[in-house]
């Protein structure tokens, strides 16, 4: 048995049975021409589903707000053709016993205005002002944010209709719902503003809403961060005391999964509380709520995202660090991105202790859906 082992231990929530703890990391692609999933995408996931795999959360998926996205090969969630795509999907995953939840998206003012599917629409935000606290729209209405929880609603509907057995909403790095989480762009006075588990109340409707849609045991996975594009250095919670008020939003809201992601993943969330080697945001989330968690942030790396993204090599950090922290339960499950999207053989390769043959991260493979 591998050095690896727990890993490979099986996980069971409600309707979700997963052979291991290795869930791929949701990862935007572009790969879906008028946002339709191509049988290249099916292949795709099916590959990393046939190897190991225990659990796919997808690149970004799009809600029916027609100002969600920048990019028109950025697949949708919402027309007959996207979903006709997305079951092609699911029944390639299925068919090689494999486990998968669409990733459900909104960019929120990381879209720029003229771009997109619909690049007539304006773009979605908590109060109409960017990062940099300029403002470029009017704040939206009561009316225009309960369509946009109502849009998450109906994407996890048809997630469930399609035969998904998971799926996630996103949460995190600056995009829509972070926005309302960020003091800096959200500037309400009424009940989705004000202190942070105030401008968290937008998620919890979603979650609530969610829950409505997709019955009681079709688990929903929370994705959240403190970092932002915008902004790496951005903090939400400064202290555990905040961070539990927060999350607490979500639990009674009845989320059943956390996935916090960061951007390394052995950095201590409050090193000032536990030290510089204590519990990672993951861990954290878990102490606090109780609930099962996800790790992810540069697993099976060693280099810093920018650096990888700019094209610099990256070795493989040693297994063993996220394997210790799943042993003691820090956490429950483990993302994997970029050394997934450059492998689709890392978890089985894992798993047989070929972690000799894992290849080294390059950047020309956002290029490809291999």
């Amino acid at each position: 048995m591998s050095s690896a082992a727990a890993l490979f231990e099986p996980f069971k929530l409600k309707s979700l049975e997963l052979d291991n703890r290795i869930v791929m990391a949701p990862m935007t692609r572009g790969f879906s021409p008028d946002g339709v999933p191509t049988d290249d995408v099916a292949a795709y996931y099916a590959r990393r589903a046939a190897a190991d795999v225990g659990l796919i959360l997808s690149e970004g998926t799009l809600v029916r707000r027609k100002g969600a996205s920048d990019n028109p090969n950025y697949p949708l969630f919402h027309t007959d053709a996207a979903l006709s795509g997305w079951q092609k999907v699911i029944d390639a995953v299925h068919a090689e016993g494999g486990k998968m939840g669409p990733q459900i998206w909104h960019q929120g003012l990381l879209r720029k205005s003229g771009t997109g599917h619909y690049p007539d629409a304006p773009s979605d935000s908590p109060s109409g002002v960017t990062h940099k606290g300029k403002q470029i729209f009017d704040e939206p209405s009561d009316e225009e944010v309960a369509d946009m929880v109502a849009a998450y609603a109906d994407a996890a509907k048809s997630a469930k209709d399609l035969g998904f057995d998971t799926l996630e909403i996103h949460g995190a790095h600056g995009y829509l719902i972070d926005q309302f989480f960020w003091d800096v762009m959200n500037k309400r006075e009424d009940k989705y503003g004000g202190g942070l588990p105030e401008r968290a109340r937008f998620a919890g409707e979603i979650i609530s809403e969610i829950r409505k849609a997709v019955g009681p045991d079709m688990p929903i996975i929370l994705r959240f961060s403190q970092w932002k594009q915008q902004d790496y250095a951005a903090r939400l919670a400064e202290t555990p005391q905040e961070f539990e008020a927060f999350l607490k939003v979500f639990v009674d809201a009845g989320v059943d999964i956390l996935h916090a992601s960061q951007r390394r993943f052995w950095e201590a969330e409050f090193p000032e509380v536990d030290g510089e080697n204590g519990l990672n945001t993951a861990g954290w989330a878990k102490k606090l709520t109780g609930l099962p968690t996800i790790t992810v942030g540069s697993v099976g790396l060693s280099s810093e995202f920018t650096g990888a993204m700019r094209g610099e090599g990256s070795k493989t950090r040693p297994i063993t660090d996220v394997v210790e922290r799943l042993e003691k339960g820090e956490f429950d499950l483990v993302a994997v991105g970029r050394a997934l999207l450059q492998d689709p053989e890392w978890a089985t390769k894992v798993k047989d202790g070929r972690t000799e043959e894992l290849a080294d991260y390059d950047a020309k493979a956002m290029a490809t859906l291999y």
